[in-house]
C-alpha cells in the first residue's frame, strides 16, 4: 500500500515537472538573428556589451549626441520575440533631437545572453541595466534619461520608470494593460480552458518571474510613476485593444500621462512616421535644455 503510494506521488511529481517544462516551452520567445549593425546620417551605431542580472551579458547599439557636452540620452528597448533593429527608426529622429541613444537587445533575445525564461520584469531589469550602463558614459547626462519601450517593453519601461529616479520620460508604444489579461487572450487562442487548466498555468508562470501579475501591471506601474508619460497606440491594434491604452491613461497621474491615438497596428513601426515629431517634441519638453526639436521622420 505504501509502496503503491508512493509510486502513485511520485508519477504526480514527474507529471507535474513535464507540465511545467511544458508550459515554459510554450511560452518561450523566438530568437530572431540579424547581422547589420544599424546606420543612418549618424554613420554606423557602434555596439557595446553591458552586464545585467545573473552574471549574464546584453547586447546593444549606441549612438551618441554631436554635441560636445553632457547629453540626455534615451533607451529603446523592443518587444517579445522581437531585437534592436527592429527598433532602429528611433535612431536618427532621436539623435537629430540632440539625443544619445542606446537601442538594446533583452536577454533571449537577438546577441544577448540566453536564460531559462523571460518575463516583463527581466526586461526591466536589462533597461535598467542599460540605463546604468549610460550613466557611465561621459558624454551623457546621467541625471536626464528617458525610456522607449514597445509592447512588453512599454510595460517594462514603465516597471523600471517607478524605480529609478534618473528616468525623467517614458514613451510607451503599444503597452498592454494587464498581464493577466494578456494571458487569458493567448489561453483562448488555444483553446486552453481557464478553469483547472488555465488557473495553473497563470499561477505557474508567477511562481517562475517571482511576481505576481498585479504587482508588474502597467496599470499599477503607471500610477506609480514620477516622470511625464507618452503613451502612442495603434487604432486597430490586433494584439492589444486600444482601450488598453485608454485604462492605462486614466490610471495614470493627472497632467502627467497624455495618449496619442494613430493610425496602425501593434508593430507601429512605419505607422509613427508621422508622429516622430511629436515623441520627440515630448522628450524635448521633459528633458528639457539640450534637446533640439526634431523636424525629421524616418522609417524603420
Amino acid at each position: 500500500m505504501v509502496l503503491t503510494l508512493g509510486l502513485a506521488a511520485l508519477s504526480a511529481w514527474v507529471l507535474m515537472l513535464g507540465v511545467n517544462a511544458l508550459i515554459l516551452y510554450g511560452l518561450r520567445a523566438p530568437r530572431l538573428a540579424y547581422a547589420e549593425a544599424p546606420s543612418g546620417r549618424f554613420g554606423v551605431a557602434a555596439e557595446v556589451h553591458l552586464p545585467t542580472r545573473n552574471d549574464k551579458t546584453l547586447t546593444g547599439w549606441f549612438v551618441a549626441a554631436t554635441s560636445q557636452a553632457a547629453t540626455p540620452a534615451v533607451v529603446v528597448m523592443h518587444g517579445w520575440g522581437a531585437n534592436a533593429s527592429l527598433m532602429q527608426g528611433c535612431l536618427e529622429p532621436l539623435h537629430a533631437a540632440g539625443l544619445a541613444v542606446l537601442l538594446l537587445d533583452a536577454r533571449c533575445h537577438g546577441r544577448s545572453d540566453g536564460e531559462s525564461f523571460t518575463s516583463l520584469p527581466r526586461f526591466a531589469e536589462d533597461i535598467e541595466a542599460g540605463l546604468m550602463w549610460l550613466q557611465r558614459q561621459p558624454q551623457v547626462d546621467p541625471k536626464r534619461l528617458a525610456v522607449i519601450g514597445h509592447s512588453v517593453g512599454a510595460g517594462a519601461a514603465l516597471l523600471a520608470a517607478t524605480r529609478r529616479s534618473e528616468v525623467q520620460a517614458v514613451v510607451s508604444i503599444s503597452a498592454f494593460a494587464h498581464p493577466h489579461e494578456v494571458m487569458l487572450r493567448y489561453l483562448a487562442s488555444y483553446c486552453i480552458p481557464y478553469p483547472v487548466v488555465g488557473w495553473y498555468v497563470l499561477k505557474h508562470v508567477q511562481q517562475v518571474i517571482g511576481a505576481r501579475f498585479d504587482a508588474i501591471a502597467p496599470l499599477h506601474s503607471i500610477s506609480q510613476v514620477n516622470c511625464p508619460v507618452l503613451l502612442v497606440h495603434g487604432r486597430e491594434d490586433e494584439m492589444v485593444p486600444l482601450d488598453d491604452a485608454r485604462r492605462l491613461n486614466a490610471a495614470g497621474p493627472v497632467g502627467r500621462v497624455r495618449l496619442l491615438e494613430v493610425a496602425g497596428r501593434h508593430d507601429l513601426s512605419t505607422a509613427l512616421d508621422e508622429h516622430l515629431p511629436e515623441i520627440t517634441d515630448f522628450l524635448h519638453q521633459a528633458l528639457q535644455k539640450d534637446v533640439a526639436r526634431a523636424k525629421v521622420g524616418v522609417s524603420a
